[in-house]
């Protein structure tokens, strides 16, 4: 044990938020026989320094600029290195693939728990070959994913990031989702939230039966449509119950009529 804990390990952390990062280089820092070669804010620049740097672990994030986590473990395929999530997710979520993975750290992290996570990484690299390491970050990727996607069916939320925090919002709150080139901007009772996803990936996770796309940059929550109007050429306004008024794309008019029903409004 003793020859184990003496062997420096090098970590790479890869998160996209520099609060989080400082954060984690201030508890590694603080450390035994720990080496922190470099940090990385998204999913192309955590690949690159991978393949540079060849870390023992990295401390990985979930959700990042230009795809996520998930991303990072597939595009290194055999090359990836012992892996630790950092996740917002609480621990109830975790506990369906917590005995998968070398070991999740939870948001906000306390200090304790990270040098645990640290101390697991190290048992594992000297205990794993390569192709062990390999197969078990696949199953981990497998059941995180699985479990994210029950977690948000089962609660009818989505986890979003704002100010350097995580929101849980609840999707019966939501009243429409409006494309922002790579983003969503999410509107809800009051406020909006902008949310790194594109508007495509977010439609296959909602429910047909409650959401309706209206226009390529658009989709409402079907409650949430109170009238439609007619506007020039033949096209419709769709009228919402926060006081917005949507454009409905010409592919999409036909899906909206049996939608609105009698609610639409004559000129």
């Amino acid at each position: 044990m003793n020859e184990i804990q003496t062997v420096p390990l090098s970590i790479l952390v890869i998160d996209d938020e520099p609060l989080a990062r400082r954060r984690l280089l201030r508890l590694l820092g603080a450390m035994p026989a720990v080496e922190v070669v470099g940090t990385a804010g998204n999913v192309q620049q955590a690949c690159s320094m991978v393949a540079e740097l060849s870390p023992d672990a990295i401390l990985l994030d979930i959700q990042m600029p230009g795809g996520t986590g998930f991303d990072v473990l597939e595009r290194l395929g055999d090359h990836a290195p012992a892996v630790v999530f950092v996740t917002a997710f609480d621990h109830y979520a975790l506990r369906a693939f917590e005995a998968a993975a070398v070991d999740y750290v939870t948001k906000p992290i306390e200090s304790s728990r990270l040098r645990t996570a640290i101390e697991r990484a190290r048992l594992a690299i000297a205990a794993r070959t390569s192709a062990e390491r390999v197969l078990e970050l696949n199953e981990t990727v497998t059941a995180l994913r699985q479990a994210l996607r029950k977690h948000e069916t089962q609660t009818g939320d989505l986890w979003i990031k704002a100010r350097g925090e995580f929101v849980r919002i609840a999707l019966d709150r939501v009243v429409r989702f409006q494309a922002e080139r790579d983003y969503v901007r999410i509107h809800v009772e009051g406020r909006s939230y902008l949310h790194h996803e594109s508007l495509a990936s977010l439609e296959r996770r909602l429910d047909p039966a409650e959401f309706l796309r209206l226009h390529r940059s658009s989709i409402v929550r079907r409650d949430c449509i109170v009238g439609l109007k007619q506007a020039p050429f033949a096209a419709l306004i769709a009228l919402l119950s926060d006081g917005s008024e949507i454009r409905v794309g010409r592919t999409y008019a036909r899906h909206i009529r049996p939608t609105a029903g009698e609610r639409s409004q004559p000129d």
